[in-house]
C-alpha cells in the first residue's frame, strides 16, 4: 500500500507548470499538527525564477502560521526517487530539525527514506551565523587592540 503522503505528492504533479523541462515534481509536507500542504514546481522561462515543489509547499504552510514540520514526500513524473535539491534542503532546515523524514518516490509502492540531516549534514543556521558573527567581532576587537598598541612602523 502506498503511503498517503506520497499519494498527495503524486496528486500535486497534475498542477505542475513545466513547459521547459517537462519534469514534473510534487511535494507533500506534513506539519507537526498533522496538516498537509502540497506544492508543485512552477517553471519560468529564465529558470532562476522557477519555484520548486517543496518551497511552494513550505511557503503555503508558513503563510498559514506553521513553523514545525515532521515529514515530507517528494515525487516526480519519472518516479525516479528525486530528492529535494540543495536550496530546498536549506529551506527545509530553516523550519525542521535534522530528523525530518524525507520520503522519495521510486514508483509503485517503492520509496527511499532519508533524514534531512543525512541529505544536508552541515546546514547553515541561526547558530552558525551567530557563531561566525561572534568570531568576526572577536577578531575585530583583537585587531583594534593591536592597532592601538602604539607600535608603528616608520
Amino acid at each position: 500500500m502506498t503511503d498517503d503522503l506520497v499519494e498527495r505528492a503524486r496528486d500535486a504533479l497534475a498542477d505542475a507548470y513545466v513547459p521547459y523541462s517537462e519534469y514534473r515534481v510534487g511535494a507533500a509536507l506534513r506539519t507537526a499538527d498533522g496538516t498537509v500542504y502540497v506544492g508543485c514546481n512552477i517553471e519560468n522561462a529564465n529558470y532562476s525564477n522557477s519555484l520548486h515543489a517543496e518551497e511552494v509547499a513550505i511557503a503555503s504552510a508558513v503563510r498559514d502560521g506553521h513553523r514545525e514540520f515532521d515529514r515530507i514526500a517528494v515525487s516526480s513524473g519519472a518516479r525516479d526517487g528525486v530528492t529535494p535539491c540543495g536550496m530546498c534542503r536549506q529551506t527545509l532546515a530553516e523550519f525542521a530539525d535534522a530528523d525530518l523524514e524525507v520520503v522519495c518516490d521510486e514508483g509503485g509502492d517503492d520509496t527511499s527514506t532519508y533524514t534531512l540531516g543525512e541529505l544536508l549534514p552541515n546546514t547553515i543556521s541561526l547558530e552558525t551565523l551567530s557563531a561566525a558573527a561572534e568570531q568576526r567581532e572577536g577578531e575585530s576587537q583583537h585587531d583594534d587592540a593591536d592597532d592601538s598598541s602604539g607600535d608603528t612602523d616608520q
